[in-house]
């Protein structure tokens, strides 16, 4: 499953530029990490990455989470991941991303995580988020049918 996991990943193109890298994967569990780069800093007298790596850090490893509890490939989508910032990155650090499905219906996964520099009991942020898996989106009404429907329109003349 890593295996899989790193090829699909070299695929995506933002993690490429935001250098987001594959650390591993198993059972509804998945780890990736963050090198340091001084593009990423959100203020330069501080040095300290920006928030907003952080989130698409998190963001991607909960969804890897969610792929691997799911065995097989469905498309996921972020419905909803709230991030609590507990303290900022340490400059020139790597941070990891942590992430945990926590209960998976056939509709939704739920997912914890933590980013840290390596310590998962020091953590620099901690998320919570849910998924839509393929399928839970509700179905829409089927069309009327018969003369009167919209669109059934006819001219006389």
């Amino acid at each position: 499953m890593n295996e899989a996991f790193r090829q699909g990943m070299a695929a995506v193109p933002h993690l490429a530029a935001t250098g987001i890298a594959f650390e591993s994967v198993d059972d509804g569990r998945a780890v990736m990490s963050l090198a340091y780069r001084e593009d990423l800093v959100g203020f330069a007298d501080s040095g300290v990455l920006a928030g907003g790596i952080i989130y698409t850090l998190m963001d991607t490893v909960s969804g890897a989470a969610v792929f691997a509890a799911l065995k097989t490939y469905r498309p996921i989508a972020t419905l909803d991941l709230r991030i609590d910032y507990l303290r900022p990155a340490t400059p020139h650090q790597t941070v990891y991303g942590r992430a945990e499905v926590i209960k998976l219906t056939h509709h939704i996964a739920f997912v914890r995580g933590t980013a840290d520099h390596g310590d998962p009991q020091d953590p620099i942020a901690h998320v919570t988020g849910t998924f839509a898996l393929k399928g839970s989106a509700p179905t829409p009404p089927p069309a009327p049918e018969g003369p009167d429907a919209p669109g059934t329109e006819t001219t006389h003349g």
